[in-house]
Protein backbone atom coordinates (compact mmCIF):
# COMPACT_ATOMS: atom_id res chain seq x y z
CA UNK A 1 0.00 0.00 0.00
CA UNK A 2 1.16 3.22 -0.95
CA UNK A 3 1.63 6.24 1.40
CA UNK A 4 -0.98 8.20 -0.65
CA UNK A 5 -3.34 5.25 -0.15
CA UNK A 6 -2.53 4.97 3.39
CA UNK A 7 -3.53 8.33 3.96
CA UNK A 8 -6.76 7.96 1.44
CA UNK A 9 -8.05 4.66 3.83
CA UNK A 10 -7.38 7.37 7.16
CA UNK A 11 -9.59 9.87 5.74
CA UNK A 12 -12.25 8.13 4.47
CA UNK A 13 -15.39 7.44 6.74
CA UNK A 14 -17.20 4.90 8.33
CA UNK A 15 -20.40 5.91 9.77
CA UNK A 16 -22.33 4.96 12.55
CA UNK A 17 -25.44 5.41 10.45
CA UNK A 18 -25.67 5.72 6.82
CA UNK A 19 -29.42 6.59 5.35
CA UNK A 20 -27.84 8.51 2.11
CA UNK A 21 -26.56 4.95 1.28
CA UNK A 22 -29.92 3.28 2.04
CA UNK A 23 -31.68 5.80 -0.27
CA UNK A 24 -28.94 5.08 -2.80
CA UNK A 25 -29.06 1.82 -2.67
CA UNK A 26 -32.60 1.59 -3.30
CA UNK A 27 -33.30 5.22 -5.36
CA UNK A 28 -35.61 3.93 -7.81
CA UNK A 29 -38.30 1.62 -5.41
CA UNK A 30 -38.29 4.47 -2.99
CA UNK A 31 -38.64 7.43 -5.38
CA UNK A 32 -42.33 4.94 -6.88
CA UNK A 33 -43.62 4.77 -3.74
CA UNK A 34 -43.42 8.45 -3.50
CA UNK A 35 -44.71 9.05 -7.07
CA UNK A 36 -47.44 6.87 -6.28
CA UNK A 37 -48.41 8.42 -3.09
CA UNK A 38 -48.54 12.06 -5.07
CA UNK A 39 -50.47 10.75 -8.39
CA UNK A 40 -53.33 9.24 -5.92
CA UNK A 41 -53.22 12.29 -4.07
CA UNK A 42 -54.38 10.38 -0.73
CA UNK A 43 -51.66 11.96 1.96
CA UNK A 44 -53.92 10.52 5.17
CA UNK A 45 -55.02 7.20 5.75
CA UNK A 46 -56.00 5.35 2.57
CA UNK A 47 -54.97 1.98 0.78
CA UNK A 48 -51.36 2.36 1.86
CA UNK A 49 -52.02 2.66 5.28
CA UNK A 50 -54.32 -0.58 5.12
CA UNK A 51 -52.11 -2.79 3.33
CA UNK A 52 -49.18 -1.77 5.70
CA UNK A 53 -51.27 -2.86 8.84
CA UNK A 54 -52.28 -5.96 7.27
CA UNK A 55 -48.41 -7.03 6.11
CA UNK A 56 -47.25 -6.47 9.33
CA UNK A 57 -49.22 -8.21 11.11
CA UNK A 58 -48.70 -11.13 8.93
CA UNK A 59 -45.38 -10.72 8.93
CA UNK A 60 -45.43 -10.80 12.63
CA UNK A 61 -48.21 -13.45 12.95
CA UNK A 62 -50.56 -11.35 14.95
CA UNK A 63 -53.83 -10.59 14.17
CA UNK A 64 -54.06 -6.98 14.35
CA UNK A 65 -51.68 -4.07 13.59
CA UNK A 66 -52.71 -0.08 13.97
CA UNK A 67 -50.19 2.73 11.69
CA UNK A 68 -49.30 5.59 13.87
CA UNK A 69 -47.29 8.74 13.78
CA UNK A 70 -44.66 7.18 16.52
CA UNK A 71 -43.56 4.14 18.62
CA UNK A 72 -44.01 6.84 22.18
CA UNK A 73 -47.36 7.61 20.82
CA UNK A 74 -47.86 3.59 20.24
CA UNK A 75 -46.81 3.32 24.21
CA UNK A 76 -49.00 6.19 25.47
CA UNK A 77 -52.12 5.47 23.59
CA UNK A 78 -52.05 1.77 24.07
CA UNK A 79 -51.23 2.10 27.53
CA UNK A 80 -54.54 4.43 27.87
CA UNK A 81 -56.20 2.07 26.06
CA UNK A 82 -55.79 -0.64 28.17
CA UNK A 83 -57.10 1.44 31.02
CA UNK A 84 -53.33 2.53 32.61
CA UNK A 85 -53.29 6.35 34.22
CA UNK A 86 -53.52 7.84 37.36
CA UNK A 87 -52.76 6.06 40.23
CA UNK A 88 -51.31 2.68 38.77
CA UNK A 89 -46.98 1.56 38.21
CA UNK A 90 -45.68 0.68 35.80
CA UNK A 91 -42.59 -1.60 35.84
CA UNK A 92 -39.61 -0.99 33.45
CA UNK A 93 -36.08 -1.22 33.17
CA UNK A 94 -34.09 2.45 33.11
CA UNK A 95 -31.63 1.90 30.22
CA UNK A 96 -34.19 2.68 28.09
CA UNK A 97 -34.69 5.68 25.33
CA UNK A 98 -36.70 8.12 27.54
CA UNK A 99 -39.32 7.63 25.26
CA UNK A 100 -40.74 4.53 27.74
CA UNK A 101 -40.51 6.18 30.70
CA UNK A 102 -42.30 9.52 29.30
CA UNK A 103 -45.22 7.46 28.17
CA UNK A 104 -45.89 6.11 31.32
CA UNK A 105 -45.47 9.08 32.91
CA UNK A 106 -47.83 11.55 30.32
CA UNK A 107 -50.69 9.07 31.32
CA UNK A 108 -50.29 10.10 34.60
CA UNK A 109 -49.24 6.77 36.10
CA UNK A 110 -45.95 6.31 37.77
CA UNK A 111 -42.92 4.68 36.24
CA UNK A 112 -41.25 2.24 38.63
CA UNK A 113 -37.66 0.54 37.87
CA UNK A 114 -36.15 -2.40 37.61
CA UNK A 115 -32.69 -3.03 36.99
CA UNK A 116 -31.33 -5.05 34.11
CA UNK A 117 -29.19 -8.03 33.48
CA UNK A 118 -25.92 -8.28 32.14
CA UNK A 119 -27.23 -8.80 28.84
CA UNK A 120 -29.02 -5.34 28.97
CA UNK A 121 -32.56 -6.52 29.48
CA UNK A 122 -34.89 -6.46 32.28
CA UNK A 123 -33.95 -8.70 34.87
CA UNK A 124 -37.10 -11.11 36.28
CA UNK A 125 -36.31 -11.48 39.54
CA UNK A 126 -35.89 -7.59 40.07
CA UNK A 127 -39.20 -7.28 38.06
CA UNK A 128 -40.76 -9.85 40.64
CA UNK A 129 -39.28 -7.54 43.59
CA UNK A 130 -40.86 -3.94 42.38
CA UNK A 131 -44.19 -5.35 42.39
CA UNK A 132 -46.86 -3.34 44.74
CA UNK A 133 -50.33 -3.57 45.26
CA UNK A 134 -50.47 -0.69 42.64
CA UNK A 135 -48.76 -2.72 39.62
CA UNK A 136 -50.76 -2.74 37.16
CA UNK A 137 -48.33 -2.96 34.11
CA UNK A 138 -44.76 -4.43 33.44
CA UNK A 139 -42.95 -2.53 29.90
CA UNK A 140 -40.30 -5.11 28.89
CA UNK A 141 -37.67 -3.02 26.69
CA UNK A 142 -36.23 -5.25 24.01
CA UNK A 143 -33.06 -3.04 23.62
CA UNK A 144 -30.59 -3.56 21.07
CA UNK A 145 -32.47 -5.72 18.90
CA UNK A 146 -32.46 -8.68 21.61
CA UNK A 147 -35.80 -9.64 23.11
CA UNK A 148 -36.07 -9.89 26.92
CA UNK A 149 -36.05 -13.22 28.98
CA UNK A 150 -40.00 -13.26 28.07
CA UNK A 151 -40.79 -16.74 29.71
CA UNK A 152 -40.44 -15.57 33.25
CA UNK A 153 -41.21 -12.12 32.89
CA UNK A 154 -45.03 -13.43 31.11
CA UNK A 155 -45.71 -15.76 34.11
CA UNK A 156 -44.63 -13.38 36.68
CA UNK A 157 -47.10 -10.99 35.02
CA UNK A 158 -49.42 -14.08 34.44
CA UNK A 159 -49.75 -14.98 37.97
CA UNK A 160 -49.85 -11.14 39.66
CA UNK A 161 -52.58 -10.33 36.51
CA UNK A 162 -50.43 -7.54 35.19
CA UNK A 163 -50.83 -5.99 31.41
CA UNK A 164 -47.51 -6.87 29.65
CA UNK A 165 -47.09 -4.02 27.12
CA UNK A 166 -43.43 -4.71 24.99
CA UNK A 167 -41.51 -1.59 24.05
CA UNK A 168 -40.15 -3.26 21.06
CA UNK A 169 -38.95 0.03 19.14
CA UNK A 170 -35.30 -1.78 18.68
CA UNK A 171 -36.55 -5.31 17.80
CA UNK A 172 -38.64 -5.63 14.67
CA UNK A 173 -37.67 -9.29 13.28
CA UNK A 174 -36.24 -10.52 15.97
CA UNK A 175 -36.94 -13.45 18.00
CA UNK A 176 -37.25 -15.33 21.56
CA UNK A 177 -37.54 -19.02 21.31
CA UNK A 178 -39.35 -18.69 17.50
CA UNK A 179 -41.57 -16.11 18.79
CA UNK A 180 -41.24 -12.50 17.72
CA UNK A 181 -41.08 -9.35 19.08
CA UNK A 182 -44.38 -7.57 19.67
CA UNK A 183 -46.22 -11.18 20.04
CA UNK A 184 -45.84 -12.15 23.63
CA UNK A 185 -48.26 -9.42 25.93
CA UNK A 186 -51.09 -7.85 25.33
CA UNK A 187 -49.83 -5.31 22.89
CA UNK A 188 -46.43 -4.58 21.08
CA UNK A 189 -45.30 -1.16 20.51
CA UNK A 190 -42.87 -0.20 17.59
CA UNK A 191 -41.03 3.01 16.07
CA UNK A 192 -40.59 3.52 12.57
CA UNK A 193 -38.09 6.28 12.83
CA UNK A 194 -35.18 6.74 10.15
CA UNK A 195 -32.65 5.19 12.44
CA UNK A 196 -34.82 1.72 13.36
CA UNK A 197 -34.14 -1.46 10.87
CA UNK A 198 -37.45 -1.07 9.63
CA UNK A 199 -37.58 2.76 8.78
CA UNK A 200 -39.64 5.87 7.17
CA UNK A 201 -38.48 8.45 6.24
CA UNK A 202 -39.50 10.84 9.41
CA UNK A 203 -41.53 9.88 12.29
CA UNK A 204 -43.52 6.82 12.25
CA UNK A 205 -44.60 4.08 14.64
CA UNK A 206 -47.43 0.90 14.39
CA UNK A 207 -48.70 -1.26 17.15
CA UNK A 208 -49.36 -5.14 16.90
CA UNK A 209 -52.23 -7.32 19.20
CA UNK A 210 -54.86 -9.55 18.75
CA UNK A 211 -56.92 -8.18 20.77
CA UNK A 212 -59.91 -6.77 18.28
CA UNK A 213 -61.58 -4.58 20.74
CA UNK A 214 -58.01 -2.89 21.43
CA UNK A 215 -57.20 -2.28 17.84
CA UNK A 216 -60.70 -0.63 17.16
CA UNK A 217 -60.03 1.35 19.84
CA UNK A 218 -56.98 2.41 18.72
CA UNK A 219 -58.10 3.18 15.41
CA UNK A 220 -60.53 5.37 16.70
CA UNK A 221 -58.61 7.06 19.02
CA UNK A 222 -55.57 7.86 17.00
CA UNK A 223 -58.08 10.13 14.56
CA UNK A 224 -59.88 12.33 17.31
CA UNK A 225 -62.05 9.50 18.77
CA UNK A 226 -64.27 9.42 15.08
CA UNK A 227 -65.97 5.84 14.79
CA UNK A 228 -68.29 5.99 11.73
CA UNK A 229 -68.57 9.29 9.59
CA UNK A 230 -68.45 12.11 11.82
CA UNK A 231 -69.54 10.70 15.27
CA UNK A 232 -66.76 10.76 17.80
CA UNK A 233 -67.38 8.17 20.66
CA UNK A 234 -64.41 9.63 22.89
CA UNK A 235 -61.86 12.33 22.67
CA UNK A 236 -59.12 11.25 20.59
CA UNK A 237 -55.73 12.69 19.15
CA UNK A 238 -54.33 13.01 15.84
CA UNK A 239 -51.91 10.35 15.63
CA UNK A 240 -52.33 8.94 11.78
CA UNK A 241 -49.37 7.53 9.94
CA UNK A 242 -48.76 9.63 6.82
CA UNK A 243 -49.55 7.66 3.78
CA UNK A 244 -46.68 8.19 2.36
CA UNK A 245 -44.80 6.51 5.29
CA UNK A 246 -46.77 3.95 4.80
CA UNK A 247 -45.93 3.38 1.56
CA UNK A 248 -41.96 3.26 2.37
CA UNK A 249 -42.59 1.13 4.90
CA UNK A 250 -43.85 -1.54 2.63
CA UNK A 251 -40.93 -1.61 0.68
CA UNK A 252 -38.88 -1.51 3.72
CA UNK A 253 -40.70 -4.66 4.85
CA UNK A 254 -39.84 -6.37 1.42
CA UNK A 255 -36.43 -5.18 2.02
CA UNK A 256 -36.10 -6.34 5.69
CA UNK A 257 -34.60 -9.96 6.02
CA UNK A 258 -31.75 -8.93 3.70
CA UNK A 259 -31.01 -5.73 6.19
CA UNK A 260 -31.35 -8.08 9.08
CA UNK A 261 -28.91 -10.73 7.31
CA UNK A 262 -26.32 -8.48 6.70
CA UNK A 263 -26.65 -6.95 10.31
CA UNK A 264 -26.36 -10.30 11.65
CA UNK A 265 -23.20 -11.23 9.33
CA UNK A 266 -21.46 -7.95 10.24
CA UNK A 267 -22.49 -8.86 13.89
CA UNK A 268 -21.03 -12.07 14.04
CA UNK A 269 -17.56 -10.64 12.10
CA UNK A 270 -16.89 -8.40 15.39
CA UNK A 271 -17.24 -11.36 17.40
CA UNK A 272 -15.30 -13.38 15.84
CA UNK A 273 -12.24 -10.50 15.14
CA UNK A 274 -13.26 -8.33 18.41
CA UNK A 275 -10.54 -8.99 21.26
CA UNK A 276 -12.41 -10.75 23.87
CA UNK A 277 -9.46 -9.79 26.35
CA UNK A 278 -10.15 -6.39 26.96
CA UNK A 279 -13.76 -6.13 24.96
CA UNK A 280 -17.17 -7.35 26.30
CA UNK A 281 -19.72 -8.15 23.52
CA UNK A 282 -23.29 -10.24 25.25
CA UNK A 283 -23.54 -14.01 23.59
CA UNK A 284 -25.83 -14.83 21.70
CA UNK A 285 -28.09 -17.83 23.47
CA UNK A 286 -29.36 -20.36 21.01
CA UNK A 287 -32.78 -19.57 21.04
CA UNK A 288 -32.01 -16.19 20.43
CA UNK A 289 -32.38 -14.35 17.08
CA UNK A 290 -30.93 -10.61 17.10
CA UNK A 291 -31.47 -8.15 14.43
CA UNK A 292 -28.39 -5.84 15.77
CA UNK A 293 -30.27 -2.60 15.92
CA UNK A 294 -27.28 -1.73 17.39
CA UNK A 295 -23.87 -3.68 18.12
CA UNK A 296 -23.25 -2.76 21.48
CA UNK A 297 -20.19 -3.34 23.67
CA UNK A 298 -18.58 -2.82 26.70
CA UNK A 299 -15.10 -1.42 27.11
CA UNK A 300 -12.83 -0.29 29.83
CA UNK A 301 -11.79 3.80 29.00
CA UNK A 302 -14.94 4.21 27.14
CA UNK A 303 -14.23 7.68 26.13
CA UNK A 304 -10.63 7.93 25.17
CA UNK A 305 -11.74 4.71 22.68
CA UNK A 306 -14.21 6.94 21.50
CA UNK A 307 -11.82 9.76 20.34
CA UNK A 308 -9.76 7.11 19.24
CA UNK A 309 -12.40 5.82 16.80
CA UNK A 310 -13.03 9.75 15.51
CA UNK A 311 -9.49 10.17 14.91
CA UNK A 312 -9.96 7.15 12.76
CA UNK A 313 -13.02 9.08 11.15
CA UNK A 314 -14.93 6.07 12.43
CA UNK A 315 -18.21 6.75 13.71
CA UNK A 316 -19.99 5.36 17.27
CA UNK A 317 -22.35 6.13 19.64
CA UNK A 318 -23.62 5.24 23.32
CA UNK A 319 -27.11 4.12 23.82
CA UNK A 320 -27.50 5.20 26.69
CA UNK A 321 -25.13 7.44 28.61
CA UNK A 322 -27.21 8.63 31.34
CA UNK A 323 -29.69 5.98 32.51
CA UNK A 324 -33.62 7.46 33.13
CA UNK A 325 -33.77 7.66 36.60
CA UNK A 326 -30.93 9.86 36.74
CA UNK A 327 -32.17 12.60 33.87
CA UNK A 328 -33.68 15.98 35.09
CA UNK A 329 -37.11 14.60 34.21
CA UNK A 330 -37.33 11.64 36.89
CA UNK A 331 -36.25 13.73 40.09
CA UNK A 332 -39.62 13.35 40.76
CA UNK A 333 -39.58 9.82 40.99
CA UNK A 334 -37.26 10.03 44.07
CA UNK A 335 -34.58 7.62 42.86
CA UNK A 336 -30.76 8.40 43.27
CA UNK A 337 -27.31 7.21 41.76
CA UNK A 338 -26.61 3.46 43.46
CA UNK A 339 -29.98 2.41 42.56
CA UNK A 340 -29.58 0.59 39.98
CA UNK A 341 -26.03 -0.77 39.67
CA UNK A 342 -25.96 -2.92 36.67
CA UNK A 343 -27.39 -0.25 34.70
CA UNK A 344 -25.29 2.45 35.94
CA UNK A 345 -21.76 0.40 35.43
CA UNK A 346 -23.32 -0.55 32.11
CA UNK A 347 -23.56 3.20 31.00
CA UNK A 348 -20.08 3.94 31.77
CA UNK A 349 -18.61 1.59 29.88
CA UNK A 350 -21.41 0.58 26.77
CA UNK A 351 -20.42 1.64 23.01
CA UNK A 352 -22.32 1.16 20.00
CA UNK A 353 -20.23 0.56 16.85
CA UNK A 354 -20.96 0.35 13.08
CA UNK A 355 -23.51 -2.95 12.33
CA UNK A 356 -25.29 -1.30 9.37
CA UNK A 357 -25.81 -3.11 6.21
CA UNK A 358 -24.27 -0.56 4.00
CA UNK A 359 -20.91 -1.04 5.84
CA UNK A 360 -18.23 -1.67 2.70
CA UNK A 361 -16.31 -4.12 2.51
CA UNK A 362 -13.12 -4.16 5.08
CA UNK A 363 -15.17 -1.35 7.08
CA UNK A 364 -15.35 -3.84 10.03
CA UNK A 365 -12.01 -5.39 9.87
CA UNK A 366 -10.77 -1.34 10.28
CA UNK A 367 -13.05 -0.90 13.09
CA UNK A 368 -11.27 -3.59 14.63
CA UNK A 369 -8.19 -2.95 13.84
CA UNK A 370 -8.52 0.19 15.98
CA UNK A 371 -10.23 -1.05 19.26
CA UNK A 372 -7.87 -3.81 19.33
CA UNK A 373 -4.86 -1.95 18.46
CA UNK A 374 -6.33 1.11 21.36
CA UNK A 375 -5.77 -1.85 23.86
CA UNK A 376 -2.30 -3.32 22.43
Amino acid sequence: MTEVDTDMRKESAIKFVDLAAQFEGHRDEIMQCVERVFVSGKFVGGEEVDLFEKEVADYCGVSHAVALNSGTDALMLGMSVLGIGPGDEVITPPNSFIASTAAIARLGATPIFADVRDDMNIDPDKFAAAISPRTKAVMPVHLTGRIADMDPILEIAQKNNLIVVEDASQAFGSLYKEKIAGSFGHMGCFSAHPLKNLNAAGDAGFLLTDDAEVAEKMASLRNHGIVGKGRSEIFGVVSRMDTIQAALLRLKLKLLPEVIRRRRDNAKIYRELLDDVHIYVPPEKPYEFNTYHTMVIRVERRDQLRRALSEKNIGSAIHYETPIHLQPAAVSLGYKAGDFPITEQQAGNILSIPVHQDLMPGDIERVVETINGFYG
